[in-house]
């Protein structure tokens, strides 16, 4: 089970109908019940992996101490999560893609193989575009949270859903 972080398990920062991520651990916030749907993943078996892009500290906007500290409030919360892939990478460089940024699959990749997951019965979630084009260039199953932002999906995801608990329950289902 591969989840974006923000927007997915926390909430994000909205500006202009685009989502952001929290700039301080004061603003990291998990989502309702966020953490008993990531326990019932858990308990049916699967594998929860966070794969989350944080370009701001590749841009130097951002601290990595602060990003580290989201994470171990996260995991705090959320201690089924068996491994976190951050790409801090600030975006292109040049024509070529970083290929651990989402939506590249690198990040899921790199987890996959070193957790001994199979792809083929994973899934991904995520409220990006980003998260979903990720998953298929994986060949992961894929759940979009719809919050309605300015942007367009690019590829087509196997469910479309209003929260994490209600993707948590569709994957349930599906298992």
């Amino acid at each position: 089970m591969f989840l974006d972080r923000d927007g997915t398990l926390n909430r994000q920062i909205i500006r202009d109908g685009r989502p952001y991520p929290p700039q301080t651990l004061a603003e990291f916030e998990l989502l309702p019940d966020v953490p008993a749907a990531c326990a019932r993943l858990a308990a049916a078996g699967f594998t929860l992996v966070v794969v989350t892009n944080q370009p701001d500290v590749g841009r130097g906007t951002q601290s990595q101490a602060v990003i580290e500290a989201m994470h171990g409030k996260l995991r705090e919360h959320v201690p089924q999560i068996a491994r976190i892939e951050v790409c801090y990478a600030a975006g292109r460089v040049g024509d070529a893609p970083d290929p651990r940024r989402k939506p590249e699959p690198g990040m899921v990749l790199d987890a996959a193989a070193g957790l001994q997951l199979d792809v083929s019965r994973s899934w991904m979630v995520g409220d990006r575009w980003r998260d979903i084009d990720c998953g298929k260039r994986a060949g992961l199953r894929t759940v979009f949270i719809d919050f309605g932002y300015a942007e367009e999906l690019r590829a087509k995801p196997e469910f479309i859903v209003k929260s994490f608990p209600e993707a948590a329950a569709v994957i349930l289902q599906a298992k």
